[in-house]
């Protein structure tokens, strides 16, 4: 189920919505701000994961799960 970002034709609203069928047409989407169902589909970018540090994985052999201590 993914999560699109969509610009409401009638106020100019900027908003997400989880869409649960490939089948659900952008117009059935309504907006939360003035209830139209005039909604279009936005581009995003996809979220890449870098290896930054929030996202890095220890590779020290000298203590941790699996780690026999042993040098």
């Amino acid at each position: 189920m993914p999560m699109y970002d969509y610009r409401c034709k009638n106020c100019d609203e900027v908003f997400e919505e989880l869409v649960f069928s490939s089948d659900t047409s952008d117009e059935e989407i309504e907006c939360p701000k003035c209830g139209q169902n005039k909604s279009e589909r936005l581009l995003s970018a996809p979220m890449i994961s870098t290896g930054g540090s929030s996202n890095s994985i220890s590779t020290s052999s000298s203590s941790g799960c699996g780690s026999s201590g042993f040098s």
